[in-house]
C-alpha cells in the first residue's frame, strides 16, 4: 500500500511576509504605461520628421488660441462665429501688414542711424571719459571707434546685402523662396478654419476622452490653458502695451530713436530687468548723442522710471495677475532647445510643450509631497 504524498507546508514567517508584502500593480497598468511611452516616442519622431511642413498649421492653431476669446466676445454680442472669424483674420492681416510695411522699415532706418552715431560717441568717450578713468582710477580702456565703424559698414550698410545673405542662408534656388511664400500663405487659411471651428474641435477632443479619466484630463487641460493664457494672451498684451508706452513716451521727450529703443524695451519686458536694462542703456546712449544738456538724459530716464511703475502696478496685475506660468528662463531655454531640435516648428511648439511639462511637474510635485516617502 502506497503512502499518501506529503503536503508541502510553508513556514509561518514566510506566510506572514507574503501577507505584509506590497500588493502588485495590476498588469494593465504596466501594459498601458509601455503603450503610452511607445506612442509618445512615435509621436515625437513623427513631429521631427514632419516638422518642416507642420509649422504653418501649428502657427495657425496658436493664433486661433490667442484670438478665440475675441471671437467668443463677438459671438456673445450676436455676431456670428464666421463673421467674427473674418474680422479676426482681417485684424491679423492688418497687424502683419503694418509691421512689414511701416514698423520694420522705420525700425531698421532708425537703428541704422543710431549705430552710425555710436563711433562718434566712442570718440567722445575716448577723449573725455577714458583719460579721467586712466588718471583717477588707473583703469586703461582703449575703445576703437574705427573698428566699430568698419564692422557696422560691413553688416548694416545696405539692406540689399542683408537681403542677399538672408536668401543665401535660407537656401539656394527659387524653390526655397517659393516654399516660404506657400507656408506664409497657408497660415491665414488654416487660421480661419481652425478659429471658426474651434468649439467643434475642442468638443470632439473632449468627447474622445474616456469617462473614467475625464475629470483628470479636463483638470490638466484647464491648468495648461491657464499657463498658456498667461503668456500668450496676458504677457503678450503687456509686451505690446509697454512697447507702445515706451515709444510714445520717448518720442514725447524728443528722443529721435524712440521707435527702436521703445520696441526693444517693451518686447523684452517679459524677462525681468533685461528689457528695461537694455532699454535704459540704448536710451542713455541715444540721449547722450542727441542732447547737449543732462536734462534730455534725465527725461529719458524719467520715461523708463514711469514705465516701471505703470507695468508693475497697473498693466501686469490687470492682464497677467498672479504669476502662475512659465519662468522667463524656462521660456528662453524652451525656445532655444525646441528650436535646435525641430527648427522653426520647434520655436512654435516650445511654449505649449513647456506649459504641458510644467503642469505635469507640478502634479508630480504635489503627488510626491502627499506621499509617505516625503512625510516619512
Amino acid at each position: 500500500m502506497r503512502n499518501p504524498p506529503l503536503q508541502r507546508t510553508r513556514p509561518a514567517f514566510i506566510s506572514r511576509l507574503r501577507e505584509k508584502s506590497v500588493p502588485r500593480l495590476p498588469r494593465w497598468i504596466d501594459w498601458h504605461s509601455g503603450l503610452l511611452l511607445t506612442a509618445l516616442l512615435m509621436f515625437g519622431a513623427l513631429l521631427w520628421v514632419l516638422s518642416s511642413i507642420l509649422a504653418p498649421f501649428l502657427a495657425a492653431i496658436i493664433l486661433a488660441y490667442i484670438f478665440n476669446p475675441l471671437v467668443n466676445w463677438l459671438a456673445a454680442r450676436n455676431v456670428s462665429r464666421t463673421a467674427g472669424t473674418v474680422l479676426a483674420v482681417l485684424l491679423l492681416v492688418i497687424i502683419v501688414a503694418t509691421l512689414l510695411v511701416i514698423v520694420l522699415p522705420l525700425f531698421y532706418k532708425e537703428i541704422s542711424q543710431l549705430t552710425a552715431l555710436i563711433p562718434n560717441f566712442l570718440e567722445h568717450l575716448k577723449s573725455t571719459v577714458v583719460p579721467w578713468l586712466n588718471s583717477r582710477l588707473g583703469i586703461e580702456i582703449a575703445p576703437d571707434p574705427a573698428s566699430f565703424r568698419q564692422f557696422m559698414q560691413d553688416n548694416l550698410s545696405d539692406s540689399g546685402g542683408i537681403a542677399k545673405r538672408v536668401f543665401v542662408s535660407v537656401g539656394t534656388g527659387g524653390l526655397a523662396v517659393v516654399g516660404i511664400l506657400v507656408t506664409l500663405a497657408l497660415i491665414p487659411i488654416v487660421f480661419f478654419y481652425v478659429l471658426r471651428d474651434w468649439p467643434l474641435l475642442v468638443g470632439n477632443v473632449n468627447d474622445m476622452v474616456p469617462r473614467r479619466i475625464h475629470a483628470t484630463v479636463t483638470g490638466i487641460a484647464a491648468e495648461i490653458d491657464a499657463v498658456l493664457s498667461e503668456f500668450l494672451r496676458g504677457q503678450l498684451l503687456v509686451m505690446l502695451i509697454m512697447a507702445a508706452f515706451y515709444v510714445i513716451g520717448l518720442w514725447a521727450v524728443g528722443l529721435k530713436f524712440a521707435l527702436p529703443v521703445g520696441l526693444i524695451t517693451g518686447l523684452l519686458v517679459f524677462v525681468p530687468y533685461l528689457g528695461v536694462g537694455m532699454g535704459m542703456v540704448l536710451g542713455t546712449v541715444a540721449a547722450v548723442i542727441q542732447f547737449d544738456a543732462l536734462l534730455g538724459v534725465a527725461l529719458v530716464w524719467g520715461v523708463f522710471g514711469a514705465g516701471q511703475i505703470v507695468e508693475s502696478f497697473f498693466v501686469t496685475p490687470k492682464f497677467v495677475g498672479q504669476r502662475i506660468g512659465l519662468h522667463p528662463v524656462a521660456v528662453i531655454f524652451a525656445l532655444l532647445a525646441f528650436g535646435q531640435v525641430f527648427g522653426f516648428f520647434g520655436v512654435l511648439l516650445a511654449l505649449p510643450a513647456s506649459a504641458a511639462i510644467l503642469v505635469g511637474l507640478r502634479r508630480l510635485q504635489a503627488r510626491y509631497r502627499s506621499s509617505a516617502v516625503f512625510s516619512g
